[in-house]
């Protein structure tokens, strides 16, 4: 097993390609989101190996629901099918989930399958597991301000007490640190509304590896690629 200097102690990852793998093998795309689960099993199962403590993974943001309603509905069953069916596996091997999004769209089947894994999983010490779902990040920003903006009028802040912590603090990952490693995969190279504040000062890695393709190896190659780089947070190195 690869050993590394630097281990990310949060990695986060946009899921992308499903729908082009898929096509690649004749098959409609609901059958790439079913292969995507193996995948998604698998990084969970490699995370502990090398030290990564956090993993947030891009499941269905709220831009989804202008897909075909027979995919969107799909993957709404794919969600409690596989809840169902990996909560046990999950709890075996420490793995604490949480939820980030916003659950007031979810039917009430979503929702109570999101709380099952929720408290099933909550005692888990080896992995905490966010799966972004119904996520948008500027959703989760105005969530945010609006939160802060009823304490300041309500008199429990002043504005002069608002900072970015009060931010990060009433965001969905209030208490989990920030992604020191975000990767996308299928080629595409942009954030797609996703972790926008928390970020910030991540090192992003794009792959052409479509999601249902991507294994322990190609998670490997993403830490590697992160032990390259000099992480400055906007600072300069002691030498320039």
């Amino acid at each position: 097993m690869a050993q590394f200097e630097k281990i990310p102690q949060h990695v986060a990852i946009i899921m992308d390609g499903n729908g082009r793998w898929a096509k690649a093998h004749g098959k409609e795309r609901v059958y790439g989101h079913i292969h995507g689960v193996e995948s998604v099993r698998r990084v969970i199962k490699a995370c502990p190996k090398y030290g990564i403590k956090y993993l947030t993974l891009y499941t269905f943001s709220t831009e989804n629901w202008g897909r075909p309603t027979d995919e969107v509905n799909a993957l709404m069953e794919l969600m409690c099918s596989s809840i169902e069916g990996e909560t046990p596996e999950l709890c075996a091997q420490g793995v604490a989930v949480k939820i980030l999004g916003d659950r007031s769209a979810l039917s009430d089947k979503v929702n109570a399958s999101i709380d099952y894994i929720e408290s099933k999983t909550a005692g888990g010490q080896t992995l905490t597991l966010m799966l972004a779902f119904n996520y948008s990040s500027r959703s989760e920003i105005l969530r945010a301000v609006r939160g802060i903006a009823q304490s300041v009028k309500d008199g429990e802040l002043s504005i002069e007490e608002v900072s970015e912590q009060t931010i990060s603090d009433n965001l969905y990952t209030a208490g989990i640190p920030d992604p020191d490693l975000m990767i996308r995969t299928s080629g595409e190279c942009r954030l797609s509304n996703f972790l926008m504040w928390q970020c910030a000062y991540s090192e992003l890695y794009f792959t052409d590896v479509l999601w249902p393709d991507f294994d322990e190896e190609a998670l490997v190659e993403a830490i590697e690629v992160y032990n390259k780089r000099d992480r400055r947070f906007g600072l300069v190195k002691n030498e320039e």
